[in-house]
């Protein structure tokens, strides 16, 4: 009997197991499915923030959902020569910057990203803040999902939509308003690589008052937008 009831909760657990395993791969399907024609209205950054909101968090938080083509290309450009220019061409992990993380943390070296825009957008979306290496491998699958149905085009609209680019300031039309009082269609270059340089740290940086750190910063940007030049995405 005793075996019998052990084999029984044995079942029991990988019945469990195999259900939630299926639940974790399917239900983000189904999300990436919906959000390619649907605009996210909450995600899970934003949820974090609201229930354990950081120092400094608005009370209420600034946010106004744009299309793409509402966004000046400078910005699309700034983010891909701040944060990742390789987003036209990879498939949603940099696979040579990952590997080298882990060989460098493998050696005890200081730990860094390798985040693309597509592994941020899924972050941001679909997770909550988290360093551990299992919510980590869940963002890798859901990357590689928003490649397969989103697009570069769509993935980098939803990105620019929920980054938060200051204490409760969601989306690049909201930070345009906020900061330099005018549309995300109106950035200048110099404005939208101010912005895309304060996004690793919202909370420290901000693009006005200009500090030191964040004009040297947005001098190299840039100079890397100048040298990318025109980027279309599909």
């Amino acid at each position: 009997m005793a075996k019998k009831k052990k084999r029984s909760l044995w079942q029991r657990c990988k019945k469990w197991v195999r259900n939630t395993f299926i639940v974790l791969l399917v239900l983000p399907m189904v999300f990436v499915a919906l959000f390619r024609v649907i605009d996210p209205p909450i995600w899970g950054w934003q949820i974090s923030r609201t229930f354990f909101p950081p120092e400094g968090y608005r009370e209420r938080p600034l946010h106004t959902w744009v299309d793409i083509d509402d966004i000046s290309p400078n910005m699309i450009l700034a983010v891909i020569a701040s944060e990742d220019q390789k987003f036209p061409r990879h498939y949603g992990v940099d696979l040579r910057a990952l590997f080298k993380v882990l060989m460098d943390a493998a050696k005890g070296g200081p730990a860094r990203g390798a985040s693309t825009i597509t592994q941020q957008t899924a972050k941001n979306v679909f997770l909550f803040p988290s360093k551990t290496y299992v919510r980590k491998a869940y963002e890798l699958y859901i990357a590689l999902l928003l490649e397969l149905g989103w697009g570069k085009a769509r993935i980098m609209e939803v990105y620019l939509n929920v980054a938060e680019f200051g204490p409760g300031i969601y989306g690049v039309e909201a930070a345009s308003q906020h900061y330099f009082g005018i549309s995300a269609k109106q950035l200048s270059k110099t404005q939208a690589a101010r912005l895309a340089v304060i996004l690793p740290n919202p909370y420290k940086m901000q693009p006005v008052p200009l500090t030191d750190y964040v004009s040297e910063r947005s001098r190299w940007v840039l100079r890397q937008m100048n040298n990318l030049g025109t980027i279309r995405l599909n």
